[in-house]
């Protein structure tokens, strides 16, 4: 026998620490299955419980994020407005604006509002069909097509309005207001006048042929 004597301390001691559990490492788990794979958690493989990003349907753009206020009889409130442009790179751009008192809450109201107001367009060899010109409050603004390799030369907002809609190569030239919303809007205004390119092409012929048939009685004559 020992002559250490047992005292009431050592007697609870002793039993703390029978008790106290002894952890794992880390990434170890006591059944030899590899961190990660329990029933839900994500898994390097890319099985069921993998997480997956889905591919958006539209690029978006952020144009403005400004803070408004609004004058009642109760005090004034302050919002937050939020102009983004959404577009599928293949001639569908989208202009949206939204008010909350939240920022992530003005941008989703903002995206949703563009879904619902598309414009599409037709691209030509990763330019537009032809020139056009409108006017819009007190902005305008001039788009000509450009040749491949050019590139888009614009500025503000008609130049993430183009990068969104799938335009390689345009030039444009916008003169009045400085307001990003409204040189978006008419942006969107120049592009909902842009003809189908199948026009284009009948027109073109058209041309051709009335030229051809004035010419052919005057080489008779």
């Amino acid at each position: 026998m020992s002559d250490t004597q047992v005292t009431p301390e050592t007697e609870v001691q002793a039993e703390i620490i029978e008790t106290t559990p002894v952890e794992a490492p880390k990434g170890d788990r006591r059944d030899g299955a590899p961190k990660g794979d329990r029933k839900g958690g994500p898994r390097r493989d890319g099985g069921r419980g993998g997480i997956r990003e889905e591919a958006k349907e539209f690029k978006e753009e952020m144009l403005e994020i400004a803070r408004v206020t609004r004058v009642t009889a109760g005090g004034r409130q302050l919002r937050f407005r939020a102009s983004i442009v959404i577009g599928d790179g293949k001639g569908r751009v989208g202009l949206g604006i939204g008010k909350s008192g939240e920022v992530q809450g003005a941008i989703e109201k903002a995206i949703r509002d563009a879904k619902k107001n598309l414009v599409t367009f037709n691209i030509a060899s990763g330019t537009i069909a032809h020139d056009v010109a409108v006017n819009f409050k007190s902005s305008s603004l001039f788009l000509h097509p450009a040749h491949p390799g050019t590139g888009i030369i614009a500025g503000g907002a008609v130049r993430k309005i183009c990068s969104v809609s799938g335009l390689k190569d345009v030039i444009a030239k916008q003169h009045g207001s400085s307001n990003p919303i409204t040189n978006a809007r008419v942006a969107m205004k120049a592009f909902a006048a842009l003809k189908p390119v199948s026009q284009m092409k009948t027109f073109t012929k058209a041309s051709t042929s009335e030229v051809a048939k004035e010419k052919a009685p005057k080489a008779a004559k």
